[in-house]
């Protein structure tokens, strides 16, 4: 209601219905000019007039109630606006102690984190002093050790030199006495021998006289008698007889017993014996069964079927096909079935001789091992040697596998190679024996050329299995074999002086692996041999993970030189074979046969590309 009274100089306009108040008097602002002003001075007193005439006319007028309530109303807004300024007033102050506690708990939060951190870092510190108080006592200690043990070792050196010396000085000093002894004796001896020259003299004419009575009266008398005795067997014609009839049997009884003796080695030999062509074999010999019986017997009852596939590392695909070839091979043996011929080929050292011998161990059969590099040298004898080999074989109980070795050496072709006659009849005794398949021996052949064969060999295999270079993952199983086989083993056994340095042993073997690419698992195999060889040259007997580093550096190094010589070496073949030979023809630089391959099925198992029917690259 300010407006009332005038407080407000831009005063609202009335509610309607209100008259319009009266304007001011004129001059009714200034009392006098002159006058010095108060502080009533400025007091409009038409103000109260205004407000005084319009509660009157407020009073007169019908909207009088109206205006109130409305005034009440807003009174009321009023002070609801001012009560609700005041609850966010309160609210913000509220809010802002909570902020101030939310700030405080976090400013106490870090705080202990700060002094956690603190603590933490104080009692590391403390620890690494400890550790670093506890290694130096270590180190003062084993410095202490070794000043002790190199006092002791310089006093036993001392000693020992002491000791020698004495032993030394007393030696020198019996010896002087045994050559003062000798030379006294000497000379007491050649003064006593000057002294009864004489009497020795006569003592030895009369011995010389007494020893030649004695012999020429010897001779007489045995003269005598053998002549006797010759004059009384010479007259009695019986004795003479019986003396020829018993020379003459004793002749015959000797010429008899010689060649019973010889039929008997022979028999002996072809049963027991190991023949000279083979070079190793699990059949015990003549020999070995008379040195060592009781062993031999123990090593036979305790002999058991192995696991084909132990100890080897093939690819699943190849390690399932050999693992069927070995359970046939053992059910042929025990259902007394023919052995079926296997060809393994493949480079060197991918483990074809080591399956060999455990195929051989599953199946329960015997074992002979056999190069074809020591046929040629016997030249003549080549061809009783290879009979010997199968005669021997034919006897064993158990079924033999008869495993050759570079195969190709000796079984060329006889068309196109140049061989010798003896080489040749050999391989014609072999091929002869080999004729048909056994129940007694199972022959499996290994080359690293199979397409040197003679068309006769290719004729009498029965499987082909190709034995090729290991994957990343038959790597990976090589390395960790090899690894615990050389490395693991001998390092915790305690009884070999070898120690392994600490690293991730499974993440190396998986790096090696992955670096190796293109080895076999021979140069695997050496590649662990070379650890062990790194720890027994080191002063401290310690493989640690550089020195592994360096001899796999040193196996790829040597094994890109090998590879290198191998390329260089196809490609003198290749050079040597651009010119056609009479029955040959060159395709597209190649040496391509007149022969087309279909009428040769031999020709299409070595056969890497051909051309209108034609082999023109093996």
């Amino acid at each position: 209601m300010s407006w009332l009274f005038g407080l407000n100089r831009g005063q609202p306009e009335p509610p309607p219905g209100l008259p319009e108040p009266p304007p001011p008097p004129a001059g009714g602002s200034s009392g006098g000019g002159d006058k010095p002003k108060d502080k009533w001075s400025n007091f409009d007193p038409t103000g109260l007039e205004r407000a005084a005439q319009a509660a009157k006319e407020l009073d007169k007028s019908r909207h009088a109630k109206e205006a109130l309530d409305l005034a009440r109303m807003q009174e009321q807004t009023t002070q609801m606006e001012h009560q609700g300024k005041m609850k966010e007033y309160e609210a913000a102050v509220e809010q802002l102690k909570g902020d101030q506690i939310r700030i405080q708990a976090e400013e106490r939060r870090k705080t202990l984190n700060e002094e956690t951190k603190q603590h933490q870092a104080r009692a590391q510190y403390q620890d690494k002093l400890a550790r670093q108080r506890y290694e130096e006592q270590l180190r003062q200690q084993q410095l202490l050790n070794e000043e002790n043990l190199r006092r002791q070792e310089e006093s036993v050196h001392k000693q020992e030199a002491m000791r020698k010396a004495t032993i030394e000085h007393e030696m020198e000093l019996r010896h002087k006495n045994e050559l003062l002894r000798i030379e006294a004796e000497s000379k007491a001896r050649a003064r006593v021998e000057r002294e009864n020259a004489d009497i020795i003299r006569e003592q030895i004419r009369l011995k010389a006289a007494e020893h030649r009575q004695t012999v020429l009266e010897s001779i007489k008398t045995a003269g005598a008698v053998f002549g006797e005795g010759f004059r009384a067997f010479v007259s009695d014609w019986d004795k003479v007889t019986a003396t020829v009839a018993g020379l003459t049997l004793l002749a015959v009884g000797v010429y008899s017993a010689r060649n019973a003796t010889a039929v008997a080695g022979r028999y002996i030999e072809a049963r027991l014996g190991k023949p000279s062509l083979v070079r190793e074999t699990s059949r015990f010999t003549v020999g070995e069964a008379i040195k060592h019986p009781v062993k031999v017997t123990i090593k036979r009852l305790k002999s058991k079927p192995q696991d084909a596939l132990e100890g080897v590392v093939l690819s699943p695909t190849l390690e399932e096909r050999v693992r069927d070839i070995a359970i046939a091979t053992r059910n042929t043996r025990q259902n007394h079935g023919l052995y079926r011929n296997i060809l393994m080929y493949g480079p060197p050292g991918t483990g074809k001789t080591l399956f060999a011998k455990k195929m051989a161990m599953h199946s329960g059969m015997d074992y002979a091992i056999m190069t074809g590099g020591d046929v040629a040298p016997m030249g003549r004898d080549g061809v009783t040697a290879m009979h010997k080999v199968f005669d021997w074989a034919n006897t064993s109980r158990r079924g033999l596998l008869l495993f050759v070795d570079e195969a190709d050496a000796f079984l060329r072709k006889r068309s196109t190679e140049k061989i010798s006659e003896d080489l040749r009849a050999t391989l014609n005794a072999f091929l002869y024996r080999t004729g048909e398949q056994s129940k007694k021996f199972m022959l499996v052949l290994a080359s690293n050329q199979p397409e040197q064969f003679d068309w006769a060999i290719n004729d009498r295999i029965d499987e082909i299995v190709n034995f090729a270079l290991p994957g990343p993952e038959e790597r990976e199983r090589l390395v960790r074999l090899y690894f615990d086989k050389y490395v693991l083993e001998p390092a915790t056994g305690g009884r070999q002086r070898m120690k392994l340095a600490q690293f991730d042993y499974g993440k190396k073997c998986s790096d090696i692996a992955k670096r190796i690419d293109g080895m076999s698992g021979r140069e695997i195999s050496k590649l662990g041999v070379a650890w062990q060889a790194a720890a027994y040259s080191s002063e401290d007997g310690i493989l640690t993970e550089a020195m592994i580093d360096a001899r796999v550096d040193d196996a790829i190094k040597q094994h890109l030189q090998k590879m290198d010589w191998l390329y260089r070496d196809e490609e003198t073949s290749v050079k040597n074979l651009t010119s056609p030979a009479a029955g040959e023809t060159g395709v597209g630089g190649k040496m391509g046969f007149i022969l087309p391959v279909s009428n040769a099925p031999e020709l299409d198992l070595f056969c890497s590309e051909k051309q209108d029917g034609i082999c023109i690259d093996i």
